[in-house]
């Protein structure tokens, strides 16, 4: 027996055998179940997909005269006929090459006759896109009302080439592009029945090329076995293909993270050498890129049309690039390889462009730099309340002498035996040892805008600077001096004044902020220090005194 290609030898013969496309199968066995049979058909979707391959089964099951249900026999006398392909009832024409309108006129004569063996004449046309639109035109009144035992069955992969008219009187399937994995399991399948060891690897390599053709796969398949014979690899059916292996993708993603630019003029020499096409390999790279995007978003690999080993590598990938880092180098690569189309020299422009893809920084975002920003500001904070101890405790033995001289004029000195006990008390409690009152944070007022001012310098500083201690009750302290913008600022801080007077004065203490007329700087105040000298000066002056003297003016104080 002559050889006979896969495409052929493993062509569907019932519609259980269609892979891929079970949304149109089921509902022509439904159909055919229910005896609903429509008058004309039109299957369209890209190249082999099973198109005209699933017309000749339901034309076959439409004349077959033992049905298994809604399968053909393949056994009965029609059958063996149409397998064949020398049924006179079932007319299989090529639109491409019966395109005019004299074929369309004696296609439409032929019509009115009845079949000769079968129940139905089945007219199968294939590439119906390629008639012209006079044989459309002449083909609308018998495709509205054609005789009862006609049907038509229309195939084509450009059906927006097919006049509405035409399309509005038939019945519209459309085939879709079969899945990697389906065409994976199909070649899988014909290599165990034909003895043939292959990989899982050589199988995606296979499918890949293919595209979602499921001829084309076989097709190629033929080809692999022609080479490579008993011995069939991943290495040969890519050198066979002229396809780029998927570890120079895998190179490149990881001289992007190691930052090594030395091997990306390794990669692009041996692209060069393989004769592999540089716009082939760019559209693998943004296909590589966006894979590694879909492990690091969803955390699986589902998504990814590759070999299970591959997939594995791709998941390693998941926590080294943020989301951010992938879309720019994803439009990175995007604009480079709209430059890369409309070069001269395309092996200086990818070496160019994949270094400059590996010195891209990584980036990080606002949210993320707020929360770096805010652990620093912690550590600070720790820091700076750390040093306020140590500075508490260096000038410990200073104040309770200082406060004891303020509280002398207006309370009662306490007895010596009790002083002397209070200057025998440790360091560590001088701030307890006396009761918290308007003198005592009077007197170290200063000492706590200090550290304020030191710790927020911009923010609160000038604010709490011109603050006044207006009067403390209980443990709620009253401040005054402060405009609107500085209340709003102190009340937007008041959480942390509260907790730095905790630190400071070794009691809770409430504030209160009370708007006024907000206190003037310190160059302000040397000027009113001055005031009683320029009034001696302005007494003395005979200007003033004649406007006096004379005018009857009065000296404003």
């Amino acid at each position: 027996m002559a050889y006979i290609v896969t495409a052929r030898k493993w062509r569907p013969s019932k519609f259980s055998e269609i892979v891929g496309q079970e949304h149109i199968t089921n509902t022509l066995i439904n159909a055919i179940k229910s005896e609903r049979i429509a008058h004309a058909y039109l299957f369209t979707g890209p190249r082999g997909v099973g198109k005209t391959t699933t017309a000749r089964i339901l034309a076959k099951r439409l004349n077959c005269l033992n049905p298994n249900g809604a399968e053909p026999c393949d056994e009965c006398e029609l059958c063996k006929t149409v397998k064949e392909n020398q049924l006179l009832d079932i007319i299989e024409i090529d639109g491409a090459s019966n395109r005019g309108i004299d074929e369309i006129r004696s296609l439409r004569d032929s019509v009115k006759y009845a079949p000769t063996k079968g129940k139905y004449k089945v007219y199968i046309i294939d590439e119906v896109h390629m008639l012209t639109r006079e044989s459309f035109n002449a083909f609308l009144k018998t495709l509205e009302e054609p005789p009862e035992h006609t049907v038509f069955i229309f195939a084509t992969t450009d059906v927006h080439k097919v006049p509405l008219t035409i399309i509005s009187r038939c019945q519209r399937y459309d085939f879709k592009r079969i899945q990697l994995h389906t065409i994976k399991e199909q070649l899988h399948k014909i290599a165990v029945n034909e003895k043939y060891e292959i990989d899982d690897e050589t199988l995606t390599i296979i499918a890949k090329k293919a595209d979602g053709a499921l001829r084309d796969a076989e097709s190629y398949f033929d080809q692999v076995i022609t080479y490579c014979g008993d011995n069939i690899t991943k290495e040969a059916v890519s050198e066979m293909l002229n396809l780029i292996s998927d570890d120079i993708y895998f190179d490149v993603s990881d001289a992007v993270i190691n930052k090594d630019y030395k091997s990306i003029f390794n990669i692009t020499e041996t692209i060069y050498q393989n004769g592999w096409n540089f716009i082939d390999f760019f559209t693998g790279l943004i296909e590589h890129f966006r894979n590694i995007l879909t492990v690091t978003l969803t955390d699986k690999s589902d998504l990814i049309e590759t070999s299970e080993a591959n997939k594995k590598r791709y998941l390693q990938y998941k926590n080294i690039f943020s989301e951010g880092d992938l879309l720019r180098l994803l439009n990175y690569l995007n604009k480079s390889f709209q430059e890369l189309r409309f070069t001269q020299n395309q092996k200086l422009k990818i070496e160019v462009s994949l270094t400059h893809l590996v010195g891209l920084e990584k980036s990080s975002t606002i949210s993320e730099i707020i929360s770096k920003v805010n652990n620093i500001n912690i550590e600070q904070a720790g820091n700076s309340e750390d040093y306020q101890q140590s500075k508490k405790k260096s000038i410990k033995i200073e104040e309770p002498k200082t406060e004891i001289r303020k509280e002398i004029p207006i309370f009662k000195e306490p007895p010596p035996p009790q002083r002397i006990k209070e200057e025998s008390k440790p360091e560590e409690e001088p701030q307890k040892s006396l009761p918290l009152n308007y003198e005592l944070i009077l007197s170290k007022w200063d000492g706590f805008v200090d550290i304020v001012s030191n710790e927020k310098p911009l923010i609160l500083g000038p604010v709490i600077q011109n603050a006044e201690v207006q009067n403390f009750e209980g443990n709620k302290l009253n401040l005054t001096g402060i405009d609107k913008d500085g209340k709003f600022l102190l009340k937007s801080h008041k959480d942390y004044i509260e907790k730095k007077a905790l630190d400071y004065f070794g009691k809770k203490i409430y504030f209160d902020f009370i708007e006024t007329e907000a206190k003037k700087h310190d160059f302000k105040r040397e000027e009113t220090k001055n005031i009683p000298e320029t009034k001696t000066t302005v007494e003395n002056s005979p200007i003033i005194n004649k406007i006096i003297s004379e005018l009857g003016g009065q000296e404003i104080k």
